[in-house]
């Protein structure tokens, strides 16, 4: 399954749409924070909203929802499973957890959120229990993050990529994993692009902000719009209303073959996420 979800079954609670390209993620929001910021995003727009059980804001995001006011089929929701509840007779109750914390009866994504480390637990067993969850009505759609090509492979081999949402991974101009890219899509695999903005760095790049001036905006909507040409779901985190709304921008800019030249141009391989259990990258 790619970002074209519309035709899946539903599940009570949860929206029939296809995934949203742009969305926005509330990794490392706590508390207050995280609730004005979502429902500040969901008041400009947004529909899609990232969040993760080691977050700690599962709750919180979801009283940002349920008083927003957004309509629940308008939304789009993802939440992912931590290493420790991958086993499969902990996953499942852990989902429920999440669910009862976002006040949902269901969400439209869940997600493997870093590879078993050291494939303690055999990736089928968390698969059956991802898509036991799907039956279950639990979730609408399932998927993957932080995984490698050869993980991906695994992972296709045992349930079809047409089974498969997405791969959330770290993507931005300073760390491009093309292999990762050059793979998920020969096999028809959306990616989700976290962290598109390298924590802020984007802005103080000088070729950045030079395509930013000849278009009349900022090297954060470059950023996002090299992104999004390239056909990824990017998932930006911002607390600020003026940056959250300037966000949504990149999907009307379109840079051109020289632009995206560039930007490629910039890639040396910084890559930021890379906690001691991640698996060997590509």
């Amino acid at each position: 399954m790619s970002t074209t979800t519309a035709n899946a079954p539903t599940t009570p609670n949860a929206s029939s749409l296809p995934m949203p390209v742009l969305g926005l993620g509330t990794f490392r929001l706590k508390g207050q924070t995280v609730i004005d910021a979502v429902k500040s995003g969901l008041s400009l727009g947004y529909r899609h909203i990232d969040t993760a059980q080691i977050y700690g804001n599962e709750a919180e995001v979801g009283q940002a929802i349920a008083e927003s006011g957004a309509p629940r089929a308008e939304l789009f929701v993802t939440t992912k499973i931590w290493t420790e509840q991958l086993a499969g007779d902990r996953l499942i109750p852990s989902l429920r957890e999440s669910l009862a914390k976002l006040r949902l009866e269901a969400v439209d994504l869940t997600l493997i959120h870093w590879p078993s480390p050291g494939g303690t637990v055999p990736l089928k067993e968390t698969l059956d229990a991802l898509r036991e969850a799907k039956r279950l009505g639990l979730t609408r759609a399932i998927g993957l993050s932080n995984f490698t090509v050869a993980q991906m492979r695994e992972a296709i081999e045992l349930v079809g990529v047409a089974e498969l949402a997405t791969n959330q991974v770290e993507i931005h101009p300073f760390l491009q994993n093309r292999q990762v890219v050059d793979f998920a899509k020969a096999q028809g695999l959306t990616l989700t692009a976290y962290m598109p903005l390298a924590y802020g760095k984007v802005m103080t790049e000088p070729v950045l902000i030079d395509i930013a001036t000849r278009h009349d905006t900022t090297p954060a909507q470059v950023a996002l719009a090299w992104l999004l040409q390239q056909g990824f779901t990017v998932i930006p985190s911002s607390t600020k209303p003026s940056n959250q709304a300037a966000n949504l921008t990149a999907k009307a800019l379109r840079l051109s073959d020289e632009d995206m030249a560039r930007i490629a141009a910039l890639d040396r391989g910084e890559r930021l996420a890379n906690p001691d259990f991640a698996p060997a990258w590509d």
